[in-house]
């Protein structure tokens, strides 16, 4: 029995070359009728017959000049068979016209579908494509090789203010008569992948600024946000984008890394000109204009848009956070502008998407993956990049730390769900759908193999080796073996074993090391060996490490590649080390394995000149506290540890660059005997927490009362926003620490932060503590904060995922009272992730509760009808059912046999097969249920 429903097999050679297509959109509310002419060219064989994807259309006409058709649409199966008589000769292109119906839907967000409406009542109609949607909306061969170019033309009401689709407007929008007129479009210039069509229809506020390259080349930037938007809110997101476009610029491309000052003084003097252009200073704007021309012909820039107009439009619905549409880039509504109530975790994301779906436009839609299987391939490079746009206004000490706590963070990192039961390769066997593809493995795991390569290969090797990826394959489709070939053509270098292992393997490396010194010979020998793949494969990564000093200083600083199980590195001439800093920058996508003595951990958190060394030397610090908590819940918590953390936090030029993210305690252990137990972490951290504020009450106020007081800026806004996320970070550190006092004088002060607070992150952060806390007030303070939230839906997605993760005994009795409001829609994605999702991951209340487990249980069964999506990743949640206590695994599984049992798996693959994986990958849970329950027949015949 298949335990996917697709395979690499099921993705061929097409049977033509696609070359254009133009489409015209007839749209009402109910329906689109849609005149489709698609032009392709045959190969070397005469074609009788061509299969075209096309799913829930009405067909109505199907022809095409010089040829007698003949056409069968099977519902079913998405596919409508064109027959040709006589069949078409061989190298002979052909046009096929087709007149079909598709019908927008309200839940379903692929294809054409409703996302909101105008003031005036007309429904809001836009496109999601990825993956297969464009079949959706007129037959075609949905395949990511299937590139061409588009001239659209959008017929519509007049009432809409937007027409909106790929490429230039081809002429201003003109009328038809009786209420309906016309806009044109033209995609010529880049050949484009059927996922990246959109097409939409609505009413906006259209926010404009004009781009101006160094050289002085210009095209519009456009924010098509919600009727009523804040015109400076709406400016400050146009000056986010154009900071990305022009960083994107200057920083990337094979000359990066040279001219560095002449690249800085550009960039500083395009903010000179622009800020000369808004204010009218005429002689400033030509002084900086020539000084400009004259230092860009000295660089050789990174990647230039070429379009006239590059649009963001802010889509309610969406089960993606951004998507890339060759000139059209949709963004979630609540993620789109820096509003007044986003938290600052959204205000970072929202820097991240933008530059995230611009650089699409070259790596993605220009040079495009040639299967599914490669989407890994279009994101990853891309998040690389992102993370380096991140790096350059956060700081590259706060930026890589970020990082690196995604990737430990035990709820939903990326290093534990790589090791749960519904974990897949970065290139996978197969999946049911292409969202299956949309995890952290693809968004987190994989750019951190491509960061490992471009450790290997150096920064500047490996833009070199970007670029020939860029240059060789523009236009057209690429494997992971073409990105691998330019990379080893550029450095030199055989990446094919360690591709062939990351790529196609579950899971990570766990490097254990083991020091030895030879005083003598002033030689430490560094002995490791590596866990190998599932597969048994060995890994292949680069690992930097260093020898440190009691001062901190580096005695020696290495950067080795591993290709081996087992093997020692020497290195002579050196003194004795104070201590090791280990996979410094988290150099390799893993763990490492070494205990030193607690002595050479605490002087690591204090003297390390990496910050992850610091950071994982804290951490190794606190787990060693937890798992003594976890042994005897009577013992106390270490008056030194205590004492560490808070001289962390005093720590100024520490908490300036890491932030306050640096003091995260996770409520995890690597010890198996307690490492999914939920509860029992949650508590044992908390007594930590508590140990802390009882120690050292008077230095965390006087922390978090200086910490609130505002810095002056003056730097650009993006780097006085990050300053300020980091000194709101600390602040708040410091309030959840004294939170766990849980008493009066606590819980005004925490009070106090929730009603006086300006800052979004401030209010829910105290909001959060609040509900979690003894407080008499906290359900007058929630049944407030839900009423001010729900009017405004960046507020009302922040509250629910706020109470959702929280930690209090009436939590479902909160959560059923929140899905009654009728501010909750089940139907938005947004909502599903923030209440449900967020639920899912609560663990210690989703499975460690039987009330918890019971509303779970009714939450997937309600919500794979209406997003498979989003019911796949709260199903993350069961990732680890045979490591948790014995008492829960059967509870659990039942959980999964009861929705398995309740879904049509032709109906819902996604949800159904994903299911069934969950189970397969909890065997010793599965055996128990059957001996109380009988066996499962939907598990029968299959493996892993």
């Amino acid at each position: 029995m298949r335990l996917f429903r697709y395979y690499p097999g099921d993705f061929g050679a097409l049977p033509v070359q696609v070359v254009h297509m133009d489409l015209t959109f007839d749209v009402y509310d109910a329906h689109t009728r849609v005149v489709s002419a698609l032009t392709a060219e045959t190969l070397d064989a005469p074609l009788a017959s061509l299969a075209l994807n096309a799913r829930d259309l009405d067909i109505l006409n199907v022809t095409s000049e010089g040829y007698v058709v003949a056409h069968t649409y099977d519902r079913g199966a998405a596919a409508l068979t064109v027959t040709f008589d006589p069949s078409i000769p061989p190298r002979t292109r052909f046009t096929l016209e087709t007149e079909t119906v598709c019908r927008p839907s309200s839940h379903v967000l692929e294809g054409l579908y409703y996302d909101g409406s105008c003031p005036a009542g007309l429904p809001t109609q836009i496109t999601q494509c990825q993956q297969w949607g464009f079949q959706r909306l007129v037959p075609c061969l949905d395949d990511m090789t299937a590139k061409c170019t588009y001239t659209t033309a959008i017929v519509a009401d007049d009432g809409y203010t937007n027409l909106m689709s790929n490429g230039d407007p081809a002429g201003l929008r003109y009328s038809l008569g009786n209420g309906r007129s016309v806009q044109e479009y033209r995609n010529t210039t880049t050949p484009m992948a059927p996922y990246l069509f959109f097409f939409g229809v609505g009413c906006y506020k259209t926010h404009q600024r004009e781009f101006e390259y160094p050289d002085g080349r210009t095209f519009s930037l456009e924010l098509l946000a919600k009727s009523g938007s804040d015109p400076e809110t709406a400016e400050r997101a146009l000056e986010i984008l154009a900071d990305a476009v022009m960083w994107v610029h200057l920083f990337t491309g094979p000359g990066q890394y040279r001219d560095r000052e002449t690249r800085e003084e550009v960039w500083r003097l395009a903010r000179v000109r622009d800020g000369a252009k808004r204010s009218g200073d005429s002689a400033a704007l030509a002084e900086s204009r020539k000084a400009l021309t004259g230092l860009a012909a000295t660089i050789t820039p990174g990647y230039a848009y070429t379009g006239s107009v590059y649009r963001e439009i802010a889509m309610q619905n969406s089960d993606f956070g951004g998507m890339e549409n060759v000139g059209n880039t949709t963004i979630a509504a609540n993620r789109i502008m820096p509003y007044p109530e986003a938290t600052d975790p959204a205000f970072e994301y929202m820097v991240r998407v933008k530059v995230h779906e611009y650089y699409h436009n070259l790596n993605g839609s220009e040079v495009t993956g040639r299967s599914p299987f490669e989407i890994w391939l279009n994101e990853a490079v891309t998040v690389h990049i992102e993370n380096q746009h991140h790096a350059f206004f956060f700081g590259e000490t706060y930026s890589r730390l970020q990082t690196v706590l995604d990737l430990l963070d035990p709820v939903a990192g990326t290093l534990v769900l790589d090791r749960g039961a519904g974990s897949m390769p970065i290139e996978p066997d197969g999946f049911d759908d292409p969202n299956d593809l949309i995890t952290g493995v693809t968004y987190v795991k994989a750019p951190e193999f491509v960061r490992m390569i471009e450790t290997l290969m150096g920064k500047e090797t490996f833009v070199e080796g970007l670029a020939l990826y860029h240059d060789w394959f523009r236009h057209t489709n690429a494997s992971r073996d073409d990105w691998i070939r330019c990379m080893e053509e550029a450095s030199g270098l055989d990446f094919s074993g360690m591709a062939a292992a990351w790529l196609k393997e579950k899971e990570y490396p766990v490097l254990t090391v083991t020091p030895t010194y030879d005083p003598a010979a002033r030689r430490l020998t560094l002995a490791y060996r590596q866990s190998r793949s599932p597969g048994g494969h060995t890994w292949e990564f680069p690992f930097r490490f260093a020898l440190v000093d009691a001062e901190g200083r580096d005695l020696a600083d290495r950067a080795v590649r591993i290709v081996d199980d087992a093997g020692e590195i020497s290195l002579d001439g050196v003194d004795r080390p104070a201590f090791l800093s280990l996979n410094r920058g988290y150099s390799f996508y893993g763990r490492v394995t070494y205990r030193p003595p607690e002595d050479e951990l605490y002087l690591q958190v204090l003297k390390d000149a990496d910050i992850v060394g610091r950071f994982t030397a804290f951490a190794a610090l606190a787990e060693r506290e937890m798992i003594r908590i976890l042994e005897d819940p009577e013992t106390t918590v270490s008056a030194r540890f205590a004492d560490l953390c808070a001289g962390l936090l005093t720590d100024d030029r520490l908490m300036e660059e890491a932030g306050g993210q640096f003091l995260t305690i996770f409520p995890s252990v690597d010890d198996e005997r307690f490492a999914h137990h939920y509860r029992a972490l949650h508590d044992a951290r908390r007594k930590i927490l508590a140990t802390i504020a009882a120690r050292h009450l008077d230095t965390l106020l006087g922390v978090y009362r200086r910490a609130a007081v505002s810095a002056p800026g003056g730097a650009g806004y993006l780097e006085d926003e990050a300053a300020a996320i980091r000194r709101r970070q600390r602040k708040n550190t410091c309030l959840a620490i004294l939170a766990t006092l849980d008493t009066p004088e606590v819980h005004r002060l925490i009070a106090g932060q929730f009603r006086e607070a300006p800052a979004a992150t401030d209010r829910l952060t105290a909001f959060g503590l609040v509900i979690e806390s003894s407080a008499p007030e906290r359900l007058d303070i929630l049944e407030a904060f839900s009423a001010e939230s729900a009017k405004n839906p960046v507020a009302w997605e922040s509250f629910l995922a706020a109470v959702a993760g929280s930690d209090c005994d009436d939590l479902v009795t909160i959560l059923r009272g929140i899905e009654s409001s009728p501010a909750f829609t089940v139907e938005q994605a947004d909502q599903q992730r923030a209440l449900y999702g967020r639920f899912a991951l609560n663990r210690k209340r989703s499975l460690e509760t039987e009330e918890g487990r019971a509303y779970l249980a009714e939450v997937l069964r309600r919500l794979a009808r209406v997003n498979e999506y989003s019911t796949v990743r709260a199903l993350d949640a069961f990732a680890f059912i045979d490591a948790m206590e014995p008492r829960y695994r059967v509870p659990a599984a039942g959980v999964l046999v009861g929705l398995l049992t309740s879904l049509d798996p032709g109906a819902y693959p996604a949800v159904y097969n994903n299911t069934r994986r969950f189970l397969l990958g909890a065997p010793e849970a599965v055996r128990a249920y059957e001996m109380e329950h009988g066996e499962v027949p939907a598990l029968r015949g299959i493996t892993p």
